[in-house]
C-alpha cells in the first residue's frame, strides 16, 4: 500500500475528483431516466415524482449544511469515501428495495435519501479539494472538473436508454447495480490517493464576514438559480420528451437529457481549455439569457424536434452557472475553505430541489384545471402536454432573476474583503 502511495500523485487525486462527479451524475439523473417506468408501473403521478426529485436536493441540502464542519474535522479523505459508500449503498437500495418492499413509493424514498447523502457530500468536498490540488490554472481545472459531471449524465443516459431498449423496462431494477460499481471503485481508489489538508481555523475566512459582503450574498442567489434553471430541464426532459411532446423515448431521451448533458459538457469543456481569455460574468450573462430564449421555445414552439432540440442546447446555456459561480466565489475569498463551498452547494442544491419540484407540482395542477384543458386542447395537447409545458415555463423564472442578479454583480466593482480582488466583474 505504502509503494503504491508513492507512485499515486495529485493528477490520480484530480482523476479520483472526476470519478466522484460521475458518481454524482449517477445519483441525480438515474432516477428521473425511470420515472416513466415508475408512472407505468408503480403508478406514481407527477406530485409523487416530482416529491423524490425534491427530497434528493433537500437531503443533499441538509447534507451541505454541516459537510463543510465535519470535512475540516476528519480530512477530506475520509469525506470523500464516506460520500463514494453513501452513494453505493443508495443506488443499491434503489433497485433492491422497490421489488421487496409493498411501499414502492417508500422504497424510492428511503433509497433517494441515503444516495443523496453521498451526493450532498460530494458537492461540498469535491470542489474545495481540486482547489487545493497544485495543478495548474484554477479556472479552467473547476471548468474541466465540471464537465465530468455531463459526461457521466450523457453516458448515463445513453447506456441506460440502451439497456432499456434492448432487454425491457421491466428489468430496470437491474440498472442501479450495474452504476454502483462506479463509487465503489471510486471508494477504493481515494484509500491510496494523495490528498490536500484543509485550510486551517486561523487562516480560513470567517462565515460571518462572507455573509456581509453583497456580491457573496448574490453569488448565493446566482447558485440557486443555477441549479433550478439546470435541473428543471435535465431532471423533467425525458419525461417531458415522451409525454409532453409525444415522441419515442429512445429518440427523446437522445434528443432531450442525452443531447442536453453533451452540450453541457462540451461547454465546460471549452471553457477549460480557453477560460482564461474570457470575461467570465459577460459569459455567463449571454448563456443566460440563451438559456431564457431555450425555455421558451420549448414550451410556445410546437414542432416536437426544435423544442427537443431546445431542451438539449439548454445544457450549453447551463454549462457555466455553477462552476463559473464557483470559480468567481472562490477567486474573491481564497480562505473561505469548505464551509464557504458547502454553503454555495446548499444554495444551489436548493436551486436544484426548488426548480424541478415547482414544475412537477404546476404541471400537475395544470393537468387537472378543466380550463386550462380547454386551452390546451385548443392547440392540439393533452392535458398531460399543456401541464408539462407549464411547468417549464413556470421554471424561467430562475434564469430571468440570475439575469437580474448577474447584472447587479456587474455594478459592485468595490470589494468589501481584501484577501482577493481577482472577482471578476
Amino acid at each position: 500500500m505504502i509503494k503504491m502511495k508513492q507512485r499515486l500523485t495529485y493528477k490520480h487525486t484530480l482523476s479520483g475528483c472526476m470519478t466522484g462527479f460521475i458518481v454524482q451524475a449517477i445519483n441525480n439523473n438515474l432516477a428521473p431516466l425511470l420515472f416513466v417506468v415508475f408512472q407505468d408501473e408503480f403508478g406514481l403521478n407527477l406530485s409523487l415524482l416530482s416529491s423524490i426529485i425534491l427530497v434528493n436536493f433537500l437531503t443533499q441540502l441538509c447534507v451541505d449544511a454541516f459537510a463543510g464542519k465535519v470535512t475540516d474535522k476528519f480530512g477530506f479523505r475520509a469525506a470523500v469515501f464516506a460520500a463514494m459508500v453513501f452513494s453505493a449503498l443508495g443506488l443499491v437500495l434503489l433497485g433492491l428495495l422497490p421489488m421487496v418492499w409493498s411501499n414502492t413509493y417508500g422504497a424510492l424514498m428511503v433509497s433517494t435519501i441515503v444516495f443523496a447523502i453521498g451526493g450532498g457530500l460530494i458537492e461540498v468536498v469535491v470542489s474545495p479539494l481540486t482547489e487545493l490540488l497544485p495543478l495548474g490554472e484554477k479556472k479552467s481545472t473547476m471548468a474541466l472538473l465540471h464537465s465530468f459531471y455531463c459526461w457521466g449524465q450523457a453516458v448515463i443516459v445513453l447506456l441506460s436508454t440502451l439497456f432499456i431498449k434492448i432487454f425491457d423496462s421491466s428489468l430496470w431494477y437491474v440498472l442501479p447495480f450495474v452504476w454502483a460499481v462506479v463509487p465503489v471503485s471510486n471508494a477504493i481508489w481515494f484509500l491510496f490517493v494523495p490528498v490536500a489538508d484543509t485550510i486551517p481555523d486561523e487562516k480560513r475566512t470567517p462565515l460571518i464576514s462572507l455573509l456581509k459582503d453583497k456580491r457573496f450574498l448574490l453569488a448565493l442567489v446566482v447558485m440557486t438559480c443555477a441549479g433550478a434553471s439546470e435541473l428543471t430541464v435535465s431532471q423533467w426532459s425525458s419525461l417531458f420528451a415522451e409525454k409532453g411532446l409525444g415522441v419515442s423515448k429512445f429518440l427523446g431521451d437522445l434528443l432531450g437529457p442525452c443531447l442536453f448533458a453533451l452540450l453541457m459538457g462540451t461547454g465546460r469543456l471549452v471553457f477549460g481549455l480557453f477560460g482564461s481569455k474570457l470575461n467570465l460574468l459577460r459569459v455567463l450573462k449571454i448563456l443566460t439569457a440563451c438559456c431564457i430564449v431555450c425555455y421558451l421555445t420549448m414550451v410556445f414552439v410546437p414542432q416536437p424536434i426544435i423544442s427537443l432540440l431546445a431542451c438539449g442546447f439548454t445544457g450549453l446555456t447551463v454549462s457555466m452557472l455553477w462552476p463559473g459561480t464557483i470559480s468567481n466565489t472562490s477567486a474573491r475569498f481564497p480562505y473561505g475553505g469548505t464551509t464557504m463551498f458547502g454553503l454555495c452547494a446548499l444554495f444551489g442544491d436548493l436551486g436544484c430541489a426548488i426548480g424541478p419540484g415547482i414544475a412537477g407540482l404546476v404541471a400537475d395542477a395544470i393537468g387537472k384545471s378543466s380550463s386550462l384543458i380547454e386551452i390546451g386542447a385548443s392547440a392540439g395537447l393533452t392535458a398531460e402536454q399543456i401541464g408539462l409545458r407549464g411547468g417549464i415555463l413556470i421554471g424561467t423564472f430562475f434564469p430571468v432573476l440570475q439575469l437580474v442578479c448577474l447584472f447587479a454583480i456587474g455594478h459592485m466593482d468595490k470589494p468589501v474583503i481584501k484577501e482577493n480582488t481577482s472577482f471578476v466583474a
